[in-house]
């Protein structure tokens, strides 16, 4: 398992989509590789009012990822304190990780034509920073953690929100 968790408080997020495009500009990447993802859920009638909510989708650095699996190269690690990454030099771009990957995490880069992933921004990590996506929301919605101080509750509450959307 992953030592990181990205949260998202869903009664705090608007759409903005500022994290999809900060991440888009730190990795260099072409508008179509959403390394993260915000979707709208709605609007639905809320009393008088329609309203919508937003879901961050991003990669789940899972604990037995697919997408490493698959790799033919061995592009695709994972660090010892769980985060999944692909080594750009390494990948051939055959686009196994991208069918593997149950969660759409890993995308095409038409630009460099391989794969690219959610990484958590490892080299702010490394420097003691956090991933660009956390530090440029404005209503402060994501959150990045270690996961064991991520509250059971918040943990169920993610698990029971990917059940209903099917993931």
């Amino acid at each position: 398992m992953s030592q990181y968790s990205l949260i998202q408080d869903q009664n705090k997020c608007i759409g903005c989509k500022a994290c999809e495009i900060a991440c888009l500009i730190n990795k260099g990447l072409d508008v179509g590789s959403n390394l993260c993802l915000v979707l709208q859920i709605g609007p639905k009638w809320s009393g008088d009012l329609p309203r919508s909510s937003f879901v961050y989708l991003g990669c789940f650095h899972c604990e037995n990822p697919w997408c490493l699996k698959v790799c033919p190269t061995g592009a695709i690690k994972k660090r010892e304190d769980g985060i999944v990454f692909i080594e750009k030099d390494q990948c051939v771009g055959c686009k196994a990780c991208i069918t593997a990957c149950p969660f759409g995490a890993c995308q095409w880069d038409e630009k460099s034509k391989k794969a690219v992933k959610c990484d958590f921004c490892k080299d702010r990590i490394d420097q003691g920073l956090l991933p660009v996506c956390v530090t440029v929301c404005i209503t402060k919605c994501l959150s990045f953690e270690k996961t064991e101080k991520v509250p059971f509750e918040k943990r169920e509450k993610l698990a029971d929100l990917m059940a209903l959307m099917n993931i």
